[in-house]
């Protein structure tokens, strides 16, 4: 008998870049230290228990086993009645309208679709972690754009001298994660018209897009035809309804572009949890909690601003979305990651630097704090944060 040694095979990694996300560095080292955990951007407070009651509901009532592929009627219906009502646009629930296992889900699934070898999609830095990964995953070439540094307004000069003969796809974001600004409708227009002579495809991450302050309107691809024809719209419920953990989203895309969408989600997720779904419908037949969110969210928007006014941190604003940015130039000279890891440790607040959605980890001395907390979280923050 011959021995053998036991050895594990190497084998060339397909994301050879990517390691462990500054979301979770940063929310171990805020529970190592105690810190007040403002970095990851999940809330610390519960759901509505009507929304809790409905998805228990459904379990009692057998909706316990696979559901279509494509979601739950009552839920892919409700969608489209939601986004006919605020946006003015129908979309098919049968053939146009996709439950999926959260919008990250959604965005890979949208991504490897599309996306074939060498293609090249544009992604605005900064950008969530999770679009350059999806695009090389799908062997296509991620071409990053940057947003105008301090206001994070999208420069469509540098977008159309970023397009070629090989682009596929453009992701954009609004409200903006992490920057926490909107695009506005002349700004989507904008873009219609760039998109309009090519063949090029859009993914529109939409999961803020209840969370838009001082009276304006979130702008969403729906609303302009020319964008509507060629996009994928995503949204989520976990962001919208405060269940982060529940993972569920949706996408509204043309039926041919629904296809080729469901082609690949039947083989990477196949379904999505049947009890949530049907809680979830049942949920949205009373369309106050979404309505009511802005003001909701705005409330928390002021509450830390307000905290923060009298400290040396520069606030930038915040127009949409969780999230407030603020400059720390007045503050210290540390970088953005140096800096949050000494506010987590030695502060006790813990923060996201801007520089980790940036391809080149460009470095503008401006750091993310998520305000969907508690407002005795937040005062607990702001209470240290006001002694810098």
């Amino acid at each position: 008998m011959t021995s053998t040694t036991a050895r594990t095979p190497a084998f060339p990694s397909k994301l050879p870049n990517v390691g462990t996300t500054i979301f979770t560095v940063m929310s171990a080292l805020a529970a190592e230290h105690k810190a007040v955990n403002l970095g990851q951007g999940f809330p610390d407070f519960e759901c509505a228990p009507e929304l809790v009651n409905a998805v228990t509901a459904a379990m009692q009532a057998g909706h316990n086993q696979y559901p279509p592929m494509t979601g739950v009627p009552a839920l892919r219906e409700a969608v489209a009645r939601k986004i006919e009502a605020l946006h003015a646009r129908a979309y098919n629930p049968n053939t146009e309208i996709t439950i999926t296992a959260g919008a990250t889900q959604a965005i890979i699934t949208a991504i490897l679709a599309i996306v074939h070898e060498g293609d090249e999609v544009i992604v605005l830095d900064p950008c969530y972690d999770s679009y350059v990964p999806n695009i090389e995953l799908a062997g296509g070439k991620a071409v990053r754009v940057p947003l105008t540094p301090g206001t994070f307004r999208p420069d469509f000069a540098k977008i159309s001298a970023a397009i070629t003969p090989r682009t596929r796809a453009i992701i954009i974001n609004s409200p903006h994660n992490p920057s926490a600004t909107i695009w506005t409708a002349e700004e989507m227009r904008q873009l219609e018209d760039l998109l309009a002579p090519t063949d090029i495809l859009l993914i529109s991450d939409e999961v803020y897009e209840h969370m838009v302050f001082d009276g304006a309107e979130h702008e969403s691809a729906a609303r302009f035809p020319g964008l509507a024809a060629r996009a994928f719209i995503v949204s989520s419920f976990g962001k919208t309804f405060h269940v982060t953990g529940w993972k569920v989203g949706t996408v509204a895309a043309p039926a041919a572009l629904t296809a080729e969408f469901r082609k690949v989600h039947q083989f990477n997720v196949f379904t999505v949890n049947t009890p949530v779904q049907h809680g979830l419908a049942a949920y949205l037949q009373d369309p106050t909690p979404y309505l009511q969110l802005p003001a909701f969210y705005q409330a928390k928007r002021d509450l830390f601003r307000e905290g923060l006014a009298g400290s040396r941190f520069k606030l930038l604003p915040s127009t949409g979305s969780y999230f407030q940015c603020v400059d720390i130039s007045a503050i210290s000279d540390l970088n953005e990651a140096d800096f949050c890891q000494w506010l987590t440790r030695e502060v006790g607040v813990a923060a996201i630097p801007l520089s980790a959605f940036y391809g080149d980890g460009f470095d503008q001395r401006v750091v993310r704090f998520c305000f969907a907390k508690k407002d005795e979280t937040l005062r607990a923050a702001l209470e240290r944060l006001r002694k810098l």
